[in-house]
């Protein structure tokens, strides 16, 4: 069967049969919303009857009830089915492309979707709420939440979904239509579109991350360059980051589709930048070989933090390119950025204490994330470690060596930070802390605040995944956070 009918809502979904791999939140939405629709829905899933708990639990309960065809254990999840014909295979993002059942779904020439390409099909027909997408290693949930807040402030109904929590098929079929929306969008996810044309798009930047699922930083840099395929007014690219202008450069888009830069410097004709202390824009204005809009300040990035991290306004002026291509005025992204908060664990100040500040930038989980946070502060004392993935970070240590005042290693891949440390910044104090149970923070606090001086920053940005000690990076967050405040009680 053809699949080139079905490009929006009203197409004839009844006729399809589709394998839905995965029944996590975003495979879920679509067995849900395929379901709804009249397909005929396999639902798979590698966990057994027996083991099914929590969330998951409810969600097949509910499938089983809307006569989807849930079929639990590894046995459903390493081959196709022999006793029905697929027609479309639904893949959860976490699913590489070489686990048994995608590749046998390859090897029989069956199409395989992801969410992204799923949701994008399920558009109405006419009338359907632009997309404007983001990417990039790391600053993602920032961009698409700041981007949010200032379309909200222009008075748009508008939501942010994809990788940053609500599948995007969720927002598509929404029973009160949106006016456009912010769309996340991770490697994974960008891997299996093929048919999304998003009003505006940014890559924020590209380091190696996550190639042990692309297979290779070529495979990986291919599907972050899949964001700006058939973009329609503008691709937002990071003048500090070539990668990004590259893959611009490189994408097909849409006739008359426009290339818009975000410096932290003084923005050039079609860029938006940074001006003294205003944030700029030279794109989206008429003359703009001469003329400039002001959009905000560094103040309204700022917040009520002591000072502002060089990548939150980098993140800003992204999010500001696309709301401005979406023609958002100048002053809803001043009340959009004044409106914005930013989540935990993402540069978040926990305490101050004898002229100390103490920040959770658990979230900071690769070496990029973790260079783009140590840039921030002039004296650090820095907490990293965990497990880096295989990533190298004799770069990030290099880049920071400068402002380290001491560093405090936990975590299982300790011993390649330290030596990293030992050739790059060798006068550095160095704690290796190789306590791994729940009273390993508090070890790690007082370490930090041992060579800490007055107007220094003590810093959690681990550059490494937290899942060899912690449930998660929250967790990992939550763990420090509450370390400082006992011994802050204990001061």
């Amino acid at each position: 069967m053809t699949l080139s009918a079905f490009t929006h809502a009203g197409a004839p979904w009844g006729t399809l049969t589709v394998l839905v791999a995965g029944l996590g939140v975003s495979g879920y939405a679509a067995a849900d919303t395929l379901a709804q629709q009249g397909a005929r829905v396999i639902g798979v899933d590698g966990v057994t009857d027996e083991a099914l708990a929590g969330a998951l639990a409810e969600r097949v309960r509910i499938l089983r009830h809307l006569d989807v065809d849930v079929r639990l254990g590894p046995e459903h999840v390493c081959a196709l089915p022999t006793d029905v014909r697929v027609d479309v295979v639904v893949t959860s993002p976490g699913w590489r492309p070489d686990q048994p059942l995608l590749a046998a779904a390859a090897r029989a020439g069956i199409p395989v979707w992801g969410e992204v390409e799923l949701a994008w099909r399920m558009r109405a027909e006419h009338g359907a709420a632009p997309w404007l997408a983001v990417t990039g290693t790391n600053g993602k949930t920032t961009t698409v939440q700041m981007l949010t807040a200032m379309l909200r402030a222009a008075g748009l109904r508008a939501t942010s979904a994809g990788n940053v929590g609500t599948p995007i098929l969720d927002a598509v079929v929404h029973p009160e239509p949106y006016d456009v929306i912010a769309v996340e969008l991770s490697s994974f996810q960008l891997h299996w579109q093929e048919s999304m044309s998003p009003q505006a798009a940014v890559c924020l930047n590209v380091a190696p991350d996550h190639l042990d699922w692309h297979g290779s930083f070529e495979a990986y840099y291919a599907a972050k360059g899949k964001v700006y395929a058939n973009t329609q007014v503008a691709c937002v690219y990071n003048v500090a980051d070539p990668i990004t202008e590259r893959l611009v450069e490189e994408a097909e888009v849409i006739e008359g589709c426009r290339a818009i830069g975000f410096t932290l410097g003084t923005p050039a004709p079609s860029m938006v930048g940074v001006v003294d202390d205003l944030l700029a824009d030279r794109a989206f204005v008429e003359d703009r070989a001469h003329h400039a809009a002001e959009l905000a300040s560094l103040d309204d990035v700022r917040g009520e933090a002591a000072s502002v991290a060089p990548h939150l306004v980098a993140n800003a002026l992204a999010a500001a390119a696309l709301a401005r291509a979406h023609g958002v005025p100048p002053r809803a992204v001043h009340d959009g950025l004044r409106a914005w908060r930013p989540e935990r664990h993402r540069i978040e100040h926990v305490a101050r204490i004898d002229d100390i500040d103490w920040v959770d930038d658990s979230k900071a989980t690769n070496p990029h994330a973790a260079s783009a946070s140590l840039a921030a502060w002039e004296h650090i004392v820095w907490i990293a470690g965990g497990l880096l993935k295989g990533a190298n970070v004799d770069e990030l240590v290099a880049t920071a060596a400068e402002r380290l005042r001491a560093v405090v290693l936990i975590g299982a891949d300790r011993a390649q930070l330290a030596e990293a440390v030992r050739r790059h910044a060798p006068d550095v104090p160095l704690i290796d802390v190789d306590v791994t149970d729940d009273g390993a923070m508090d070890v790690v606090v007082r370490a930090a605040a041992d060579h800490a001086l007055p107007g220094d920053t003590v810093l959690l940005a681990p550059a490494a995944a937290s899942m060899d000690m912690f449930a998660n990076y929250e967790a990992r967050g939550d763990a420090f956070a509450a370390a400082v405040g006992r011994y802050a009680r204990k001061e």
